[in-house]
């Protein structure tokens, strides 16, 4: 039985994190054949308060602004 556990900082929409599943959950059924109801699949989120990269909060990172 496949588990598959996905770390994430909060923040991703119901559809994206919809989306990350199924794609994890059809990466793993076609890479080694499992069967779909074997594949387990989830994501555990935490505040950006709670993680640290380089000494720096990811709450407090900058974001990179968006193009248009």
């Amino acid at each position: 039985m496949p588990l598959v556990e996905i770390h994430l900082l909060a923040g991703r929409s119901k559809e994206q994190k919809k989306a990350l599943l199924e794609a994890v959950t059809a990466a793993v059924q076609q890479s080694i054949n499992a069967s779909l109801d074997t594949i387990k699949v989830w994501i555990q989120e935490f505040p950006p308060d709670e993680y640290m990269s380089g000494g720096i909060l990811a709450s407090e990172k900058k974001q990179p602004s968006k193009s248009q």
